[in-house]
C-alpha cells in the first residue's frame, strides 16, 4: 500500500473579502481501489484517481490566521493544523532572546529585509545581519543583569506592535532606561516576521522647558530662512 500526501495553499486576493484555500488530502493504493482523506471531514471516501487528484477549492470567510500542513512522516494519513505566531508574540520572543543573549533564536524573527531604527544612531541599520551585529555588539557591551523589562504591549493588531518597557538591574529599574518601540511585522512562508522597528530611548539629559525654547528658535529660522528646511 502506498500513501501520498499533498501539500495545502492559501492564497489572499486584497481586491476581494474572500479569502480562498485549497484543502489538503492523503491519497492511498491499494492495486487498483483508491481513496481519500479529506482534512476537512477527516472521512475516507473512495473514488478513482481522477477524483483523488482533484483538489477542493473551498472559500473561507475566517480569519487567514489558519494554516494547514501536511505532516513529513510517510505514514501519515491526516493533516495537521498549525496557527500562526502572533504578532505580540513574535516581539515577546525577540526581548527574551535578547535578555538571554541567545541571538540565534532571534533570527527567524527578523525579516531579511528588516529596517532597525534606534533614533540614537544617525542611520538605520538595514537588513537582518546588520541588525542581528548591532545586538551581539550590545550585549556584549552590557551585563547579563541588565534585562529588558515590557510594561505594556499592544496585542489587538496582527502586523503592528507597539511595546514601554525599561531595563531591570537585578530586578530594579536602572536609571534612564525607559523606552518605547514600534514594530511591523509580515508573514513569510508562513511565519510572522519582523520588517521594521524604531525604538525612542529615555535621554540622560531632560532639557525640560529648554527644549521648547529650542523648538521655537528653530521655527522662527525656518519661517525667516525656508530654504534651510533643505539641509535637513
Amino acid at each position: 500500500m502506498t500513501i501520498h500526501t499533498f501539500s495545502t495553499f492559501h492564497f489572499y486576493q486584497p481586491h476581494l473579502r474572500t479569502h480562498f484555500h485549497v484543502e489538503a488530502f492523503t491519497e492511498t493504493a491499494t492495486s487498483s481501489n483508491y481513496a481519500f482523506l479529506s482534512s476537512k471531514g477527516r472521512q475516507w471516501i473512495p473514488g478513482k484517481r481522477e477524483r483523488v487528484l482533484t483538489a477542493l477549492l473551498t472559500a473561507d470567510r475566517r480569519s487567514g490566521n489558519r494554516l494547514v500542513r501536511r505532516s513529513n512522516n510517510p505514514t501519515a494519513v491526516a493533516s495537521t493544523t498549525v496557527q500562526l505566531e502572533s504578532a505580540s508574540n513574535v516581539v515577546r520572543k525577540f526581548y527574551d532572546g535578547i535578555n538571554r543573549r541567545d541571538l540565534a533564536s532571534v533570527d527567524d524573527l527578523i525579516a531579511l529585509n528588516c529596517v532597525y531604527e534606534d533614533l540614537v544612531f544617525p542611520r538605520p541599520f538595514v537588513g537582518r545581519k546588520a541588525i542581528l551585529d548591532f545586538f551581539k555588539q550590545f550585549v556584549g557591551s552590557i551585563s547579563i543583569d541588565l534585562q529588558f523589562a515590557i510594561d505594556d504591549i499592544s496585542e489587538e493588531d496582527a502586523s503592528a506592535v507597539g511595546v514601554t518597557w525599561h531595563l531591570d538591574w537585578k530586578g530594579k529599574p536602572f536609571p534612564f532606561s525607559r523606552g518605547c518601540s514600534f514594530y511591523r511585522l509580515d508573514v513569510f512562508n508562513g511565519q510572522r516576521q519582523i520588517v521594521y522597528g524604531r525604538d525612542c530611548v529615555e535621554p540622560a539629559i531632560k532639557p525640560g522647558d529648554t527644549a521648547l525654547v529650542a523648538i521655537r528658535g528653530v521655527t522662527w529660522l525656518l519661517q525667516k530662512f525656508p530654504f534651510l528646511a533643505d539641509r535637513f
